[in-house]
């Protein structure tokens, strides 16, 4: 199994995708469609979300052990340390290495039915994402992520303390980070120099989403955990009643962020699909990766 590390490791900037575990046989088909209309631009690698407290594991590990197993491509399972004992995560890792997946990206997750809610420690679990990615690190020969926030975690008050979070994260084991959604750039760029500053230089991808519909840019504001730039919404709200304008505007919207990011040399956009590929093959085309 290649490593993402290795994926990211060239020499042009090259993009990833993100999934989620399909809830039905509907959902399962088109989310089939979409990984088999993205593997012929061979992205660098795929991830495959997972529920808070578990509540999606077997499907994520069935998802990302079938594309593991029927596709070309490389892929990246999540795994959160939510409602789980040490023992439960010890065996979902090593079900990830049985069906041939050895990346992970490891988060501490949030709370079920509230992300907001507090957290609360399993009584035989771990409490922070540097202990999960130690214990994945310990378990095999895996390959692990964590997850990066342009604009601080949601419980952090504070961007310095929050960048030194994410530095133990990568000291404890982790190769790689991704970052959640943004739409200014310069949150994210100013998270590099963080991470630059600790003397940690280790990929830092940027998240980013097509915005297709109106639906898609409120997900946005509840994905990110910020509200929608006002520019971003001036431009696009007066859309809303023209689907086509609307999509050629946020099309173009997050082409010309990519583009930027591209020039501040990122080593891979990383796209969150929403288990539909077509705006992402867009964007792809229109940055010619």
């Amino acid at each position: 199994m290649t490593a993402v590390v290795d994926r990211l490791n060239t020499e042009k900037t090259t993009f990833s995708v993100e999934f989620f575990p399909p809830r039905s046989d509907d959902e399962e088909r088109i989310l089939w469609r979409a990984v088999r209309e993205l593997e012929p631009l061979d992205p660098a690698f795929v991830s495959v979300t997972y529920g808070a407290g578990g509540s999606s594991r077997d499907r994520t590990i069935r998802t990302t052990g079938r594309i593991a197993q029927e596709t070309t491509l490389t892929p990246m399972a999540h795994l959160t340390a939510v409602d789980h004992s040490v023992a439960e995560l010890r065996n979902v890792i090593g079900w990830y290495a049985a069906s041939g997946v050895q990346n992970v990206l490891a988060v501490r997750g949030d709370p079920q039915g509230d992300p907001n809610g507090e957290w609360r420690q399993h009584p035989e679990g771990l409490t922070y994402a540097e202990e999960l990615v130690r214990l994945v690190r310990e378990l095999g020969e895996f390959c692990v992520g964590v997850a990066a926030f342009p604009h601080g975690h949601p419980r952090s008050t504070d961007l310095d303390v929050d960048a030194d979070h994410l530095v133990r994260k990568i000291r404890a084991g982790a190769g790689f980070a991704i970052a959640q959604l943004f739409l200014e750039p310069e949150y994210f760029l100013r998270l590099r120099d963080r991470m630059v500053a600790r003397g940690c230089d280790v990929p830092l991808l940027p998240g980013v989403m097509p915005i297709t519909t109106p639906r898609v840019l409120g997900k946005f504001g509840e994905l990110a955990g910020v509200p929608v730039p006002a520019e971003v919404s001036e431009q696009l709200w007066p859309l809303a009643e023209d689907p086509a304008g609307f999509r050629a505007a946020g099309v173009d919207l997050v082409t010309r962020l990519c583009e930027r990011l591209i020039a501040e040399g990122v080593p891979a956009l990383h796209f969150y699909t929403l288990n539909r590929s077509k705006a992402t093959r867009q964007v792809v085309a229109n940055l010619g990766l």
